[in-house]
C-alpha cells in the first residue's frame, strides 16, 4: 500500500471517518429543555456584524493596479538612493526601500548608454500592510492561478536611463522609474513605462503626479473584461484573463474601438512574453527546462543584463501554464539582496528557486547549484541562433564562462524533434516571432496538460458520491491521495493517450510528487473539492423536509441545528462557496421557520444572538 498524501507530510485535518459520516446535530443528546438550549446558546460564538458600507478611499483605484511608484537615483555619496515614493503616504519598510534601490540599477558595470527595461520580484518585509485597495479576494477567485495577486511579494517594473550629462558630477544622468505592484502584468506595466518614463525624465515630478491621478481613475482589473485605460493622451486597451478562459485560446477580439479617438494601443496580452525570442538560444533544450521547472529544481540564470535575466526567468516560470509554478523566483537578483547569504550558503541544499543574476561574482558563489543556465545577449536574426550546449558542472569556469546549460540532469522524456523542425521551418519562411511564440506556447501547454490530466482524473475519483451527502450528517471526507493507486491508473489512462513523447513518465511523476509544485497543486484542488462538498451539503439541506425532522427533536437539538445552519451560512458567504444565492436565501428562511417553532423566550434570544 502506498503512503497516502496527507498521512504524515500533508495533514488533512481530522481523522478519517469510517462507515459514513457522524451526525452533525447532537443526535444522541440527553433529555434537554429550555435551560440546556440556553446553555448551548451561551457557548456559541456571536454572529459577526456586517460593516457599514464605506465610501471609496482616496487612491483605492490606483491601488487596484499599483502599490506605489518609486524614483531611484544615483547619489555620489550614498550610491543608489530613493528619491521619491508616490503616493507620499505609502509606507515601504527601510529594508524594502534598500532592496528596491539595488534592484532598480544594473548590478555589474554596463558601459551601454540609453534606456533599459527589466523586472524584479521582492519578498515583502514587515508583516501585513494596510492598503487603499479593499480586496475581498474576488480577483484571485476569478483570475487564472498563474495571474494571482501576490500577498507576500512585490513585483518591480523598471525603466532605467543612463545618458551622458556634463551638468552631473559623474558626467552621467542615472535614474530609474519603478512601478511596484502585486500583479504579474509584465507586458502592461512595461508598456506603461514606455509611455510615462521618457516624459517623466524630461518634466519630472508634476508629470508623475498627473499620471498617478489618471491611473486612480482606471476601472479595477476584473477577470474576463476588456478595459480601456487612458494615460497621457493614449488609451491602452487590455483584456484581463479569467479562470474560465480555455487554456491556449487567443485573446478575445478587442472591441469599443470605433468610438475611441485616437485609436487605442491594443495589448494582445497583459503578461505573455515573446517566448520564441526569450528561448532562442535554448530552443533544442526547451523540454529539459520544462522538466526542471515542473520538478521545482534550483536554477541559476546567468545573463549579460537585467533585461535578459528577467525575461528568461519569467519565460521559464510561464512554461508550465496552466499549472501554477509554486516555487520562489527572482527575475533579477543582486549581491546586495537580503537573501544573498540564504541562497549562497553551502551548508544546506540550494532552495527551490529560479534566480536571475548578471554579476560575474555569482559564478563563484553559486557554482554548487545543480543547474546553471548561462546565456548571452538575445539577438533576433534570420537564422536559428547558436544553440547552447549541455555541459558538465565541472566545466564551469570562474572567469569567461561560455554560454551553456551546466547540469548533470538526465531528462525523463525523449526530445521532441518535430517541434524543432517546425520552428526551423518558421525561421526559413520568415514567420513572425509572435507566430513562433504561439507555436512554442501551444507545445508547452499540450505537454503540461498531458502530464496533469491523469492527475486531475484520479483526484476527481476521490470525491464522495453525491448520493452519500445527506442533510443531517457531516459531508463525507475526500479520500486520501495514494501515489501507488494513482500509478496503477497510468497504464490505461496515462499521458500516452494525449502525448506522442516516449520516456519514463512514471519516474517523472515520482519525482514530481516530491516537488513544491505537486504540493501546491494538491492543496488547491483539495480546497476546491472541500468547498464543493460544503456547497452540495447546503443544497441537500435545502431539499430536506425540516418540519418532519423537527417533530421528535428536543429544544437542545433544534437550537443546535439553528447555530450550525447559521455557521454554515456565514462560512458560505465568507469563503464564497460555489452556491446559488437562492440556496442561501432558502437556508435563511429555514432558520426563521425553525426559530418560529420554538418558545418565545428562546426565539428572543436567537433573534438577538
Amino acid at each position: 500500500m502506498g503512503r497516502a498524501v496527507g498521512e504524515s507530510s500533508k495533514p488533512q485535518g481530522g481523522a478519517a471517518r469510517r462507515g459514513g459520516a457522524e451526525p452533525w446535530g447532537p443526535g444522541r443528546a440527553g433529555p434537554g429543555g429550555a435551560g440546556a438550549a440556553m446553555d448551548a446558546l451561551c457557548r456559541a460564538e456571536p454572529r459577526p456584524r456586517r460593516p457599514a458600507a464605506a465610501s471609496p478611499l482616496p487612491w483605492s483605484r490606483f491601488s487596484a493596479w499599483l502599490d506605489c511608484v518609486c524614483v531611484v537615483t544615483f547619489d555620489l555619496e550614498l550610491g543608489q538612493a530613493m528619491e521619491l515614493v508616490y503616493p507620499y503616504d505609502f509606507r515601504l519598510t527601510e529594508k524594502e526601500k534598500t532592496s528596491i534601490c539595488y534592484l532598480s540599477f544594473p548590478d555589474s558595470y554596463s558601459g551601454g548608454l540609453g534606456d533599459t527595461q527589466f523586472s524584479f520580484r521582492l519578498r515583502q518585509s514587515g508583516g501585513q500592510r494596510t492598503t487603499h485597495y479593499e480586496d475581498d479576494g474576488e480577483y484571485n477567485r476569478e483570475a487564472p492561478l498563474t495571474l494571482q495577486r501576490e500577498s507576500a511579494h512585490y513585483f518591480g517594473y523598471v525603466y532605467f536611463r543612463q545618458v551622458k550629462d556634463s551638468s552631473m558630477k559623474r558626467g552621467y544622468f542615472q535614474k530609474s522609474l519603478v512601478l511596484v505592484s502585486r500583479l504579474p502584468y509584465v507586458n502592461l506595466f512595461q508598456s506603461l513605462l514606455q509611455l510615462i518614463a521618457p516624459e517623466y525624465f524630461d518634466k519630472l515630478e508634476p508629470c508623475l503626479e498627473a499620471v498617478c491621478n489618471e491611473i486612480d481613475q482606471w476601472p479595477p482589473p476584473v477577470p474576463g473584461q476588456t478595459l480601456n485605460l487612458p494615460v497621457m493622451g493614449v488609451v491602452i486597451q487590455v483584456r484581463i484573463p479569467s479562470r474560465v478562459d480555455k487554456p491556449g485560446s487567443s485573446p478575445v477580439k478587442q472591441f469599443n474601438q470605433e468610438n475611441l479617438l485616437p485609436a487605442p494601443l491594443v495589448l494582445p496580452s497583459i503578461h505573455e512574453l515573446d517566448l520564441f525570442r526569450c528561448f532562442q538560444p535554448v530552443l533544442i533544450h526547451v523540454q529539459m527546462l520544462w522538466e526542471l521547472m515542473l520538478l521545482g529544481e534550483p536554477i541559476v540564470v546567468m545573463a549579460p543584463s537585467p533585461t535578459v535575466s528577467s525575461e528568461m526567468v519569467l519565460a521559464l516560470t510561464s512554461c508550465l501554464a496552466p499549472l501554477r509554478y509554486c516555487c520562489d523566483y527572482r527575475p533579477y537578483f543582486t549581491i546586495h539582496d537580503s537573501e544573498f547569504k540564504e541562497y549562497t550558503t553551502r551548508t544546506q541544499a540550494p532552495p527551490n528557486i529560479v534566480v536571475g543574476v548578471t554579476n560575474p561574482f555569482f559564478i563563484k558563489t553559486l557554482q554548487h547549484w545543480p543547474h546553471i543556465l548561462r546565456v548571452g545577449e538575445l539577438k533576433m536574426s534570420g537564422d536559428l541562433p547558436k544553440q547552447v550546449k549541455v555541459k558538465k558542472l565541472t566545466k564551469l569556469k570562474t572567469l569567461d564562462t561560455k554560454p551553456g546549460i551546466y547540469t548533470s540532469y538526465k531528462t525523463f522524456l525523449h526530445k521532441d524533434k518535430t517541434l524543432i523542425k517546425r520552428l526551423l521551418k518558421g525561421i526559413q519562411r520568415k514567420r513572425p516571432s509572435e507566430v513562433q511564440s504561439a507555436l512554442l506556447r501551444r507545445h508547452l501547454l499540450e505537454l503540461t496538460q498531458s502530464f496533469i490530466i491523469p492527475l486531475e482524473h484520479y483526484i476527481a475519483s476521490l470525491m464522495p458520491l453525491q448520493r452519500a451527502i445527506t442533510p443531517w450528517k457531516n459531508p463525507p471526507q475526500i479520500r486520501p491521495f495514494r501515489q501507488d493507486d494513482f500509478m496503477k491508473t497510468l497504464e490505461h489512462a496515462g499521458p500516452q493517450l494525449t502525448c506522442v513523447l516516449k520516456g519514463d513518465w512514471l519516474g517523472l511523476y515520482r519525482r514530481f510528487f516530491r516537488s513544491p509544485n505537486f504540493d501546491g497543486w494538491y492543496r488547491q484542488r483539495h480546497k476546491e473539492m472541500t468547498q464543493k462538498l460544503e456547497a452540495l451539503h447546503l443544497e441537500a439541506i435545502c431539499e430536506a423536509n425540516i418540519v418532519a425532522w423537527m417533530k421528535d427533536k428536543s429544544e437542545v437539538e433544534i437550537v443546535d441545528l439553528v447555530l450550525k445552519l447559521r455557521e454554515k451560512l456565514v462560512r458560505a458567504r465568507c469563503q464564497h462557496l460555489p452556491v446559488k444565492e437562492e440556496t442561501l436565501r432558502r437556508v435563511g428562511l429555514y432558520i426563521e421557520t425553525i426559530i418560529d417553532s420554538l418558545p418565545e423566550d428562546l426565539q428572543a434570544v436567537l433573534h438577538h444572538h
